[in-house]
């Protein structure tokens, strides 16, 4: 129980909120994402269309590029990820300025050396989960780019020897799949702000997570790019 006395319940409370949101979006934005097409099942779509064209073309320099290209994006939130880490670890060993320079801040929340390090910490395992969800990403793209490498020539599809519909089909949930962990990724850099607002108080962190799920669920469900490919 002593673990519960380290921070007050205003605390508690804005964490819970902070993960239940979080959790909860993803869950919503997956379920509802079924029903109504969101931005990642819309785009699925064409990554279908992508791996068709790909079973008739040859060869398939052109793919490879674009596999290539795409796991350059997941390559370095990765990189910087590990950066970030570092940088939260290094500023455990200063937390006595940096938390005299919060208390300057207006309306900022005066907190105990303890609880600032244990902010600090949860920032930490946010971009440790982003990191391991950027470099899945990123082996993901590594087995997109082995599912094109072993497709069939074109005229092995055409004389029926093999299944053009399952191979693409095959090669487009990968893809799918390896766009999905990016998005989870992507999604805790969007979280560590509000997160970040924490250190400010328990309401701006409160307020801060409301405003990324409103601004994550405009982009997935109502942005202007979803509605172009849409229609």
């Amino acid at each position: 129980m002593k673990i519960f006395n380290i921070l007050p319940w205003l605390d508690w409370l804005a964490l819970v909120g902070f993960f239940a949101l979080w959790i909860g979006y993803a869950w919503f934005a997956r379920t509802l994402g079924r029903r109504r097409s969101s931005l990642l099942i819309t785009t699925n779509r064409y990554r279908a269309y992508w791996m068709r064209q790909t079973t008739q073309r040859d060869p398939r320099m052109l793919d490879g590029i674009i596999t290539q290209a795409l796991s350059q994006t997941p390559s370095f939130f990765s990189s910087t990820s590990i950066l970030i880490i570092g940088g939260l670890f290094a500023l455990l060993g200063t937390t006595d300025k940096a938390s005299e320079l919060m208390s300057e801040i207006p309306f900022a929340q005066t907190t105990t050396l303890l609880v600032f390090e244990f902010k600090i910490l949860v920032l930490v395992a946010i971009f440790v989960y982003a990191f391991f969800r950027f470099s899945w990403c990123m082996r993901q793209y590594t087995f997109v780019a082995l599912v094109i490498g072993a497709m069939p020539p074109p005229e092995d599809f055409d004389s029926g020897k093999f299944d053009r519909k399952k191979y693409a089909d095959r090669a487009a949930a990968m893809v799918g799949a390896a766009a999905d962990t990016f998005n989870d990724g992507l999604r805790a850099y969007y979280f560590s702000f509000a997160a970040l607002a924490w250190f400010v108080s328990p309401l701006a962190m409160v307020l801060g997570t409301v405003t990324v799920v409103g601004i994550l669920y405009s982009r997935e469900f109502h942005s202007d790019v979803l509605r172009i490919l849409r229609d």
